[in-house]
């Protein structure tokens, strides 16, 4: 299982939110490009990186998202790679990310209530498309959290089996940004439901918790608030599951 920091943009900065909310933000750095060569440094050789302004509507990170993939970039080795969220339902945007660099793209909402959209998306770009299933008491929720798609995640999954995809990326909102520990009975179930790799997010603290995600069938792992806080040691999950 490979490990990815998050850094999350919102009005230009890097920021943590518990559960997606706004009006409830834990942490703060006015520099997203410093922040992700920290990382770097640390010993990550992946990076996730997310406009909330745009996944929302409530702005655009553009700018900032290329500057943060290019110092990520700059300061890594030929293995490194970025994977980039927010506002890429937005054909010309997804383009552009895929353009500048971006190894995938994660796509939400459009994804979710667009399938034809989708298919025709992954076809063009196999391999490069992450699907973010954003979950709550197992149902799915869109747009930015903030609607509920009356869907099951197990029947999203199961609707994904035959679309080329990078990976499909499960967030437990429900855990987000708490450091509750991970959904590991979600995690589990839609681990033997699905041959995409599967990128769990929500509630990570510690070592533990990224093991025990790996022994459940993560491919990958997004770590925010417990490496932003302190309750993880970046640089001890880099050496384990930086690579």
């Amino acid at each position: 299982m490979i490990v990815l920091p998050a850094v999350d943009l919102r009005d230009g900065a890097c920021v943590q939110l518990v559960g997606g909310r706004y009006e409830d933000e834990r942490v703060r750095l006015p520099d997203p490009v410093a922040v992700a060569g920290r990382w770097r440094s640390a010993g990550f050789s992946e990076l996730h990186v997310v406009d909330l302004d745009a996944a929302t509507g409530k702005g655009d990170n553009g700018a900032v998202v290329h500057a943060v993939m290019a110092g990520f970039r700059a300061a890594a080795s030929a293995t490194s790679r970025v994977q980039v969220g927010g506002g890429m339902g937005r054909l010309e945007r997804l383009e552009g990310m895929l353009a500048a660099g971006a190894d995938r793209v994660v796509v939400g909402t459009k994804a979710l209530e667009d399938p034809a959209w989708l298919e025709r998306t992954a076809a063009q770009w196999p391999g490069r498309i992450v699907v973010a299933a954003d979950v709550r008491d197992r149902e799915v929720v869109t747009r930015g959290w903030a609607g509920s798609s009356g869907r099951a995640v197990t029947d999203v999954v199961r609707e994904l089996a035959a679309v080329p995809l990078a990976g499909i990326l499960v967030t437990a909102v429900h855990r987000e940004g708490r450091l509750e520990g991970p959904d590991l009975d979600l995690m589990k179930t839609l681990a033997t439901m699905t041959a995409h790799p599967l990128q769990a997010s929500g509630g990570i603290r510690d070592l533990d918790d990224l093991r025990a995600l790996a022994d459940a069938g993560a491919d990958r792992a997004v770590v925010g608030m417990a490496i932003y806080t302190g309750r993880l040691d970046p640089e001890a999950a880099a050496r384990e599951f930086g690579r």
